[in-house]
């Protein structure tokens, strides 16, 4: 028995190693791969709520579908699954639910089954602490929620589930290559030094208060394509940069910029091309240059970032490298400690909560009244959650943690990380909210009073993530 430096136990026996009772699976890598692709529409009926910001915004129209987007991977008789999602986050209970679903139709391990989101804020309001309050307030008014006329979250399992079945059932012989690269001054830490001292989240353009950047920004562009191994056509992507998905606003269900992306690289690849798009830590990051008094919101400036983006990763195909397929997954629960509070901070927050929305409380207070009452539902002082580290081949993985991660945690992943390439992706198999470092929660502002973790969470993750890595390395 060892211990990792995050304290998670390790146990080696035999050809397995064994975390916290997930398995990683170290057969030599030695077959062709096969892989298949399957995508779904999950956008809910006009009318149902709407994510992403601290009131009730009732959906008005589609202006593009929102996807799941499902990779299967087989070799060596053993299956992976990689699941791409337009919604704001995975709830936990959920992912669990259409993990198990597709495990027993699709023969996947449950645990072999990756699920994230792309952070969309224009998808569904399905869980979490408004939701609730918005629907009995509703139910109590009227008898029924006219918003919520599906019971969406159990649709969004069969749907998740359905589509990893898809893919199952359809897969091919396949070719594998990989790239990176770098995209500059697409993304930018929303986090600021002021003159007066504090920190400051999106302080507004031109701002002449603003000192400095608070954190880095990530300009990673990491990409494997795989090609239908019969002519090499380009069959699907998977694509991954830093970069908050809140461009467009608005009413209409959209999956942002990252829906602008797949027709950008179809240009370039190839109609039957399955763009897949996995949002790397940017808890703390997003598209607004306060430099700039450039408007910087709505579908243009969607289309914009994708163009930018598509035309980057155009530039890197020639980059593009053939690797020898070696899949192999680990993973670990991690048992990360929670944001605490007392029954009379509860009960001042259930009052306050009607009030959210209506412009009677500050920002932060709604903020805030959303982060107890949540912690409040989970009922929780630990939470356990969940790392995952897929190997892909020799110098690429593809690593997934849950929550909104700062940037900073994610860059210390790849810095620690034995593989040339590692492609780490936020907001995996559960939703957590921000997930800040600690330096970040000694300085304040929105993301730490919307933080759900306690001090410290982040970096025990980043240990985790590097030591799985570590292991997927050796073996």
């Amino acid at each position: 028995m060892k211990i990792c430096p995050s304290g998670v136990s390790v146990l080696l026996l035999g050809a397995c190693l064994f975390i916290e009772g997930a398995a990683l699976n170290v057969t030599a890598a030695s077959s062709p791969l096969r892989a298949g692709v399957a995508t779904t529409d999950i956008t809910p009926p006009i009318g149902y709520r709407m994510c992403g910001y601290f009131y009730e915004r009732i959906s008005t129209d589609t202006h593009d579908p929102l996807f799941a987007k499902a990779v299967v991977f087989e070799q060596n008789r053993e299956r992976y699954a990689l699941v791409f999602c337009d919604l704001i986050g995975i709830e936990g209970g959920l992912g669990a639910i259409a993990r198990q679903r597709a495990s027993q139709r699709a023969g996947i391990r449950a645990d072999h089954i990756l699920i994230c989101a792309t952070h969309s804020h224009t998808g569904p309001l399905y869980s979490g602490a408004l939701r609730q309050h918005l629907h009995r307030t509703a139910i109590a008014r009227d008898g029924f929620d006219l918003r919520e006329r599906i019971d969406y979250p159990d649709v969004l399992a069969e749907r998740l589930a359905d589509v990893i079945a898809r893919a199952a059932r359809h897969l091919e012989g396949v070719t594998l290559k990989t790239a990176r690269t770098e995209q500059f001054d697409l993304a930018f830490n929303r986090r600021y030094h002021m003159r007066d001292g504090s920190v400051v989240f999106n302080p507004g353009k031109t701002n002449i208060n603003v000192v400095r950047a608070a954190g880095p920004v990530d300009p990673s562009v990491g990409m494997i394509l795989l090609g239908a191994l019969k002519d090499d056509a380009p069959i699907a992507s998977i694509t991954t940069f830093a970069l908050h998905c809140d461009t467009v606003g608005g009413t209409q269900f959209s999956g942002d910029y990252p829906n602008y992306l797949e027709p950008e690289l179809q240009r370039r690849l190839g109609s039957r091309l399955v763009s897949c798009f996995g949002n790397g830590p940017c808890g703390d990051i997003n598209h607004i240059d306060v430099r700039s008094s450039r408007e910087q919101k709505g579908h243009s400036e969607a289309a914009r970032i994708a163009g930018v983006l598509g035309e980057t990763v155009g530039r890197a195909l020639h980059d593009l490298k053939p690797v020898k397929p070696s899949f192999a997954v680990a993973s670990a629960i991690v048992v990360v400690p929670l944001q605490t509070n007392t029954a009379a901070e509860i009960a001042v927050a259930r009052e306050k909560m009607p009030l959210v929305g209506t412009r009677k409380l500050k920002f932060l207070e709604e903020v805030e009244v959303c982060r107890i009452l949540d912690l409040a539902l989970w009922n929780q002082l630990r939470r356990p959650l969940e790392v995952q580290a897929f190997r892909v081949s020799e110098d690429t993985a593809i690593l997934g943690l849950p929550g909104e991660i700062f940037t900073e945690l994610g860059m210390a992943i790849k810095a620690g990380s034995p593989f040339k390439n590692t492609m780490v992706i936020e907001l995996c198999n559960d939703n957590i909210a921000y997930v800040p470092t600690q330096k970040a929660f000694g300085e304040g502002s929105y993301e730490i009073v919307n933080s759900r973790v306690a001090p410290g969470g982040g970096e025990i993750l980043v240990a985790t993530a590097i030591q799985l890595l570590k292991e997927l390395k050796s073996k």
